[in-house]
């Protein structure tokens, strides 16, 4: 039973990362956090035009992960407040 429970709040969670609830503010940190992560990871590589299409990619997860957690915190806080 807990797996059918598990899948039904996988379920949900995948909603949620486009409610536009959740969006504008997950929106916000993946821009500000994403950014950071970029130039952290690949600034040296931007600067000297040295990106590849992996790196490419991991920048791309830069802004991307920020912005499922971000969206994953507000779920889950919504979730427990119910």
């Amino acid at each position: 039973m807990r797996a059918v429970n598990t899948l039904q709040q996988i379920k949900l969670y995948l909603f949620a990362l486009i409610n536009p609830a959740f969006v504008p503010s997950s929106i916000k940190v993946a821009i500000l956090v994403g950014t950071i992560l970029l130039f952290i990871n690949h600034g040296w590589a931007i600067w000297n035009q040295t990106m590849t299409a992996q790196r490419w990619l991991s920048a791309v997860l830069s802004y991307i992960v920020p912005y499922m957690v971000n969206t994953y915190a507000k779920f889950s806080v919504n979730r427990n407040n119910q």
